[in-house]
């Protein structure tokens, strides 16, 4: 079992956590003038590289807060946490 660090709870075991996604996509400026093409894009398109890759996380067996990490999507370690709003760890 992998530990995952919460970044108000602290470390906790993976089963407690929801993955959400790629972090940091933007919500459409004008959702309503999207066509569905674009909807499709914004939806179901996103990054998907071989090295670190930041994303979105749920405590959702914990505090339920949503926060960012950054994940080696090769070896599936995390390389750092952080709260929404806040500028992500530095990877090398």
């Amino acid at each position: 079992m992998q530990l995952i660090e919460c970044p108000w709870c602290g470390p906790r075991e993976e089963i407690d956590f929801s993955y959400g996604g790629q972090a940091h996509v933007a919500y459409p400026a004008e959702p309503a003038r999207l066509t569905d093409v674009q909807w499709a894009h914004y939806i179901f398109f996103r990054d998907n590289p071989s090295g670190p890759f930041a994303e979105r996380w749920l405590h959702s067996a914990g505090c339920r807060r949503w926060f960012n990490a950054v994940r080696d999507t090769r070896t599936y370690e995390f390389l750092g946490v952080y709260k929404p709003g806040e500028p992500g760890p530095v990877t090398t």
